[in-house]
């Protein structure tokens, strides 16, 4: 097990540098109320006094339930400030739009919330010259588990090297809210919706397989298979001349 001890102060450390030498007035990230934006939002705060959580729910019931609710847990706790920009007027104006040009498929709707999102921190970032914060995992990067130009953009991410089990692992040792560390992994884009339901495998298998390489038939497969399909998300757009 990782000494999270020392990976909180390197952390920390880490981040109050990268606010100093960016010459900004501080950081902004998403509160989903999850269990990375959770860690990136502690670790964000105890880095730099002027860290803001924004709460985005987004049409789906439990953005406005229990989503909300361990946000603002997150917040309380830890100081964080926070902020809601109820993002459900927008996106049906943004499908509406789209509706009149193109027929949506399930995949391409549920990335628009994320993109909204982002579009949200940014823009509010800018305003208040604020670094975003990402908060995604290394096993949902591996997997291609986030929306390109969505959850997948930051300005930089102070948790991407972690394993969802590590996550959890740091959660418990910053005393993290329960409701935080035993809620099911969710990007929250639909009802019922679940990390691992969605992908086919769990995020134990998963780790297991990024940490030392061994899996069963079943789980490399998908495991091998989401990681193939998804490398154009992690190298830079392909531009003439390069």
């Amino acid at each position: 097990m990782r000494d999270y001890k020392k990976e909180f102060e390197k952390r920390v450390e880490f981040i109050r540098g990268l606010v100093e030498q960016s010459h900004t007035n501080g950081i902004i990230f998403g509160n989903s109320g999850g269990k990375d934006c959770a860690l990136v939002g502690i670790l964000c705060k105890a880095a730099c006094e002027n860290t803001v959580g924004i709460i985005m729910p987004c049409a789906s019931k439990r953005n406005f339930g229990s989503d909300y609710e361990d946000g603002l847990a997150v917040a309380e706790k830890y100081g964080i400030e926070t902020r809601v920009v109820d993002l459900t007027a927008v996106r049906e104006a943004e499908l509406a739009a789209l509706a009149t040009v193109t027929e949506m498929t399930p995949a391409s709707t549920a990335n628009i919330a994320p993109r909204l999102r982002m579009t949200t921190l940014y823009s509010i970032g800018g305003s208040e010259n604020l670094l975003v914060a990402g908060t995604g995992n290394r096993s949902e990067r591996y997997m291609g588990y986030f929306t390109k130009w969505g959850d997948g953009a930051f300005d930089f991410d102070p948790i991407a090297d972690l394993t969802v089990t590590e996550v959890y692992e740091f959660l418990e040792y910053l005393d993290a809210p329960r409701s935080i560390i035993e809620k099911a992994p969710s990007a929250g884009l639909f009802e019922g919706q679940t990390d691992e339901q969605e992908m086919g495998v769990t995020y134990k298998a998963i780790d297991e397989y990024l940490l030392t390489g061994k899996a069963d038939e079943k789980d490399k497969a998908i495991i091998d298979r989401y990681h193939s399909r998804s490398t154009h998300k992690l190298v830079p757009p392909v531009i003439y001349g390069n």
